[in-house]
């Protein structure tokens, strides 16, 4: 007669790769069963589809078809929630941002659409308010942080074997643009990517920050995925254009975002409208009322509309930011108006 007790034995031996325990011990095995010839259980995974999964059927098979008077093995798959995967594996703790208080992930579904511009612009809008503050390019695929702050030197290494980020402008800023030649290509793949947006959390000596502002690489990747896995508590700002092929790339962003649980701060409108002149008709070149109809079908506040500024562009091309240049001016009243519901915005439990 078969005994649990020599089943859960056998089971012992089925381990985890990754952190070699039982998956009896983490509570991945469960619901065992023993009736006659047959042993019955429930094998937990973060997906059905894992790729652990036949592997793992066929050790847990053989190995309790090896004892005497077992002749069927009937193993049922359970997929977990996300909390109960986060319960079993927390996500990691990086060192870097273990005094960061808030971190605000600036995103959006598509290219081309000023997540950059508003990331640097809102960062240095959130120092000129008194905060401490970094600013951190994630965009691995074509960082531009660098190129947009006119900075030119090389990290240095700092205790414990952290790199200190450059400061510029009252913003302590870290790229992996930094380390590389300008206009070199990137080339990526997933476990690298996962990798490297580590590096930039855990090894770099960030401080003591109100704010860490993330520039996220456009549409919803594997960067952007790591963020969201990385750090649970990070709050997200969208960023789109009027245009609705722009609105339809930051909804898949936005439900990617939820899916992890992640709080959506609001919108902003980017390119919402075009003055060729002080006091000339606003022309709405990328359409009209997109980031108003998005914010009424995801129930998400609109922070601002920004419009298409000359200025803007002028300043980034001499790498001085309009909220350095030109803090005082009408766009920059829109930054700092942003920065400023940002502030009273729901906060995410400190880091610090």
């Amino acid at each position: 007669m078969i005994e649990e007790k020599q089943v859960r034995q056998i089971l012992q031996t089925v381990k985890h790769p990754k952190t070699q325990k039982s998956f009896l011990d983490l509570g991945l095995i469960r619901d065992i069963t023993v009736a006659g010839d047959t042993v019955s259980l429930t094998l937990a995974l973060k997906s059905e589809s894992s790729p652990l999964r036949k592997g793992l059927e066929k050790q847990i098979d053989s190995s309790l078809r090896a004892l005497p008077d077992v002749s069927h093995v009937r193993i049922q798959v359970a997929e977990l929630s996300r909390e109960e995967w986060e319960k079993i594996f927390p996500p990691p703790v990086y060192q870097g941002i273990s005094q960061v208080k808030q971190i605000v992930a600036v995103a959006s579904g598509k290219g081309g659409v000023g997540k950059t511009t508003v990331a640097v612009n809102i960062a240095l809008a959130l120092a000129g308010q008194g905060l401490r503050v970094g600013l951190m390019d994630a965009d691995i695929y074509g960082p531009s942080i660098p190129i947009m702050l006119d900075l030119t030197g090389t990290p240095e290494p700092g205790p414990e074997g952290m790199i200190l980020p450059l400061e510029k402008y009252g913003l302590k800023i870290m790229s992996l643009g930094m380390s590389s030649q300008q206009g070199e290509a990137f080339i990526w793949r997933g476990p690298l990517v996962a990798k490297m947006i580590g590096h930039l959390l855990g090894n770099v000596r960030w401080g003591e920050l109100d704010y860490l502002v993330i520039d996220l690489p456009p549409g919803t990747g594997d960067p952007s995925i790591t963020i969201a896995q990385a750090i649970p508590r990070c709050r997200i700002l969208m960023v789109t254009t009027p245009q609705k092929l722009a609105l339809a790339d930051v909804q898949r962003a936005i439900d990617l975002f939820r899916k992890y649980n992640l709080t959506i701060i609001g919108l902003v409108e980017n390119m919402a409208y075009f003055v060729s002149e002080p006091g000339a008709v606003p022309l709405n070149i990328f359409g009209q009322g997109g980031g108003k109809q998005l914010s009424r079908e995801y129930d998400l506040p609109l922070l601002g509309a920004i419009p298409l500024d000359l200025t803007i562009r002028n300043c980034e091309d001499r790498g001085l930011p309009l909220m350095v240049a030109e803090p005082e001016s009408a766009v920059g009243a829109i930054f700092q108006s942003i920065a400023a519901m940002i502030r009273k915005a729901p906060r995410a439990p400190d880091y610090a």
